[in-house]
C-alpha cells in the first residue's frame, strides 16, 4: 500500500502557465457582457504575471495564489467534476477535505513554478459566448514560442469566475479529472486512497518524487516550452 501511495498528485505543466495569470483578478470590475469578460481576462493576465512574478517571496506567493484561487475560479464546481462519479463513494467530509487539499496543492506547487514566467507579454484575442458561458481566446508569449489559451468565464450574479482553462487544447479540468481517476485506479479503486496521496503531497509541499510522477518539463505531448529550472 505504501507504493501505491507513492503515486504524485501533479498537474501538467501546459497548465502551470494558465494558473499564475488569474492573480490580478481582484482588481477588475465586474459586468455581465463578453466585452467586460475579455477586460477581465485581459486584466488577470497582465497583472496576474507580475503579481507571482520571482521578486514577491515565495510565502507572499503562495498565500495570493491561494486566496486568488479560491476566491476567483469556480473551486467547488472544478473539483465535483474533477472526482466525478468517485466523488459518491466519498462522504461529505471527505468531498469538503478534497476540496481543500485540491487548493492547498496547487497553491503550494504552482506558486514557485509560475514565477518563471513573469513579465511575459499577454493578450487577448477575442470572446464568442458559448451558451452561458464567455470563451476568452488569448496568447502568451515566452522564449518566442506562443501558447494560445482559451478561457471559460461564467458570470455568477454579477461576478466572474473562470470555469475551465484550455491551454493549446488540453483542458485543465480534463487533465485534473484523468489524473484523479488514475490514482484510484492505481489504489484499487478506492476514492478515499485519493486524499491519503493528496495529504502527502501537501505536507511535502508538492516536492515529493516517486514512481510514476511527471517528467520535469512540460506535460506529455505538450507543445508549452517547460518552465526554466
Amino acid at each position: 500500500m505504501r507504493d501505491q501511495l507513492r503515486y504524485k498528485f501533479r498537474f501538467p505543466g501546459t497548465i502551470a502557465v494558465a494558473l499564475l495569470l488569474f492573480a490580478g483578478l481582484a482588481a477588475v470590475p465586474r459586468g455581465a457582457s463578453a466585452q467586460d469578460a475579455g477586460a477581465f481576462i485581459q486584466n488577470l493576465g497582465t497583472q496576474g504575471i507580475q503579481a507571482l512574478g520571482p521578486s514577491v517571496p515565495a510565502t507572499q506567493r503562495t498565500a495570493r495564489f491561494r486566496q486568488l484561487f479560491d476566491a476567483d475560479f469556480d473551486v467547488a464546481g472544478i473539483s465535483r467534476f474533477v472526482l466525478g462519479p468517485n466523488g459518491r463513494n466519498l462522504t461529505p467530509e471527505q468531498q469538503q477535505e478534497f476540496a481543500g487539499l485540491f487548493r492547498d496543492y496547487v497553491a503550494q506547487t504552482y506558486s514557485d513554478k509560475l514565477a518563471t514566467y513573469g513579465g511575459s507579454p499577454f493578450r487577448v484575442t477575442g470572446t464568442r459566448q458559448n451558451g452561458d458561458e464567455t470563451i476568452v481566446t488569448s496568447q502568451i508569449m515566452r522564449q518566442g514560442n506562443p501558447a494560445e489559451l482559451q478561457w471559460h468565464v461564467a458570470n455568477r450574479g454579477g461576478r466572474f469566475v473562470v470555469t475551465d482553462v484550455q491551454v493549446n487544447g488540453s483542458s485543465m479540468k480534463v487533465s485534473e479529472r484523468d489524473q484523479v481517476a488514475g490514482i484510484i485506479q492505481r489504489n484499487g479503486g478506492r476514492p478515499d486512497a485519493l486524499l491519503s496521496v493528496m495529504r502527502q503531497q501537501v505536507v511535502h509541499g508538492g516536492r515529493e518524487q516517486g514512481r510514476g510522477s511527471m517528467p520535469a518539463g512540460g506535460a506529455v505531448g505538450s507543445s508549452m516550452p517547460p518552465p526554466r529550472q
